[in-house]
Parts: structure tokens; C-alpha cells; sequence
């Protein structure tokens, strides 16, 4: 759900001649979000990110950020550990999250001050991510069969051309859940990477912009992107956040046993 390679030889010469938007038929709105949260999964991978906080007044707060993640249940859920290692007071901060294709992620957050993990709940999600204009929402690709999504229209967004889908809640509850009524991304067509969104807040108002600087292809075999560099501005408080990705490497030997409320709280 959440395309096998297929005419191996054909995707050799073209690696995009397997993806929906090299056939005769146009993708529908479901098939270019599916392919978005399928093309930035990678079997494993770790990483040293950057998260910069600004108040409405442009101080600023620098976190620093240690990341592995990995693919279990062929490609059906992706476990990611994000520890925050500098500055000293959310050092060893750590947040666990399990993203499943078919239901409700799990999440747990470790605060070392308190040497106590708990859970993230549902309600919880459209939270702010340490404070940062980036939600615990954010951190997990949400399910596309969640949202009942429209293609707008065709445009570029930084130079890209893009598709321009809608994404509506099917229900309050998880409009309450990620935080937005509504939800207008520009997904590029020759990588279905998402290089712009807007959100609409739960009386349908603009509230925040996230724009993508940067994208890599991460995986060149199978053909996977990432952002590198993601800016979060909320329109109706003037505060944003950015989030670099400083290094990032393939790691398929990543032990599962990161992957653990044990490990995250030491």
C-alpha cells in the first residue's frame, strides 16, 4: 500500500521508469502520497541533525540531534530512535517511535531529568516537538488512508515542478490528532518528494508553512530521497524552526535491539 521494481533492465537504463509517473496514465492523488511516504523510507540509516528554534523576536535556540532508523516487517514499519545530544539541558532526551503503514504509530519520550519514559498518546501528537514549530505529528509520516486527498493543480515550488495535493482529514479525531484541517503539499513529480506545505488549523485558518531548501537521493539503488534541510514557519505567531540535516549514511546493520524502551533510556 504505503511499487515493486519492476522490468529490472527498463529501470536500470531509467530508474524512474517504474514510478507513476513515467506511464501513460497520470497518478491519481492516493498513488503520488503513497509513493512520497515509500520514497523517503530507507532500510536503515543513521544521522547527526541540527535543530534550530526561533522566537517571534529571532533568538534562537541550537539542539543537536543522533538518529537511527530501520525497516522491519518487509518495509511495513520503520523504527526510528531520535536522542538529542547537545545542549546540556536536553542531552539525552530521547524519543522512540514505531511507524506503522496499517495503524496507530507508537511513540515514547525519555526525560533523563525525570529518568522516566512515557508514551505519547494520540491526543498528545499535535504537540510541540521540544518546543520547536515542528509537531510530534512531523516526526512520523502520517497514513495516507487517513486523509481524503485531490490533486489541485500543477506547479513549481523552488524550481521543481510539482504536484499540488490536498489533504483532508476523513474525521475530527485525526484532524485532532495531527493537528490541521487541512493540508495543501507540492510533491515533486520526478522524485515525489515533498518540497512545500501549508497547514489550515482546526477553524480552517493558515497556521503553518514548511518549506524544503534541500533533497538528496539518499539510497541510488533504490532509488530513495530525504529533505536535508526543512524550515517550519507558523504564520499566526511569527516563531519558526529549522531542521538540518547535517549527516546522514545507509546502515542496514543498524542491531534491533535499539529499537527498545530499555535502550532509549540509557
Amino acid at each position: 500500500m504505503k511499487t515493486t521494481i519492476f522490468f529490472c533492465i527498463i529501470s536500470w537504463l531509467n530508474p524512474f521508469a517504474s514510478l507513476p509517473n513515467a506511464q501513460a496514465k497520470d497518478p491519481t492523488a492516493v498513488e503520488i502520497m503513497e509513493m512520497a511516504v515509500k520514497n523517503i523510507k530507507l532500510d536503515g540509516a543513521e544521522a547527526i541533525a541540527t535543530l534550530t528554534i526561533y522566537d517571534a523576536k529571532g533568538n534562537k535556540r541550537v539542539r543537536k540531534t543522533a538518529t537511527v532508523s530501520k525497516l522491519f516487517d518487509k518495509g511495513m514499519t520503520e523504527k526510528r530512535l531520535i536522542r538529542f545530544v547537545a545542549p546540556a539541558d536536553v542531552k539525552g532526551t530521547g524519543l522512540l517511535t514505531f511507524d506503522y503503514e496499517t495503524k496507530t504509530d507508537d511513540m515514547w519520550l525519555y526525560l533523563p531529568a525525570l529518568r522516566k519514559t512515557r508514551r505519547i498518546v494520540a491526543s498528545e501528537k499535535a504537540k510541540s516537538f521540544m518546543g520547536s514549530e515542528f509537531t510530534y505529528a512531523d516526526i512520523t509520516p502520517p497514513r495516507v488512508e487517513d486523509f481524503k486527498h485531490k490533486i489541485l493543480r500543477s506547479e513549481p515550488a523552488d524550481g521543481v515542478d510539482c504536484w499540488v495535493v490536498e489533504s483532508v482529514p476523513n474525521n475530527e479525531d485525526i484532524a485532532d490528532e495531527n493537528g490541521f484541517s487541512r493540508k495543501v503539499s507540492h510533491i515533486g513529480k520526478a522524485d515525489y518528494t515533498i518540497r512545500k506545505s501549508l497547514y489550515y488549523d482546526l477553524d480552517g485558518d493558515l497556521h503553518k508553512e514548511m518549506t524544503v531548501r534541500r533533497v538528496e537521493e539518499i539510497d541510488k539503488e533504490k532509488h530513495r530521497f530525504r529533505p536535508m534541510h526543512l524550515e517550519m514557519l507558523n504564520k499566526q505567531n511569527k516563531r519558526r524552526s529549522e531542521m538540518t540535516m547535517d549527516k546522514i549514511q545507509l546502515r542496514r546493520d543498524i542491531p534491533d535491539t535499539y529499537f527498545t524502551t530499555r535502550y532509549l533510556e540509557r
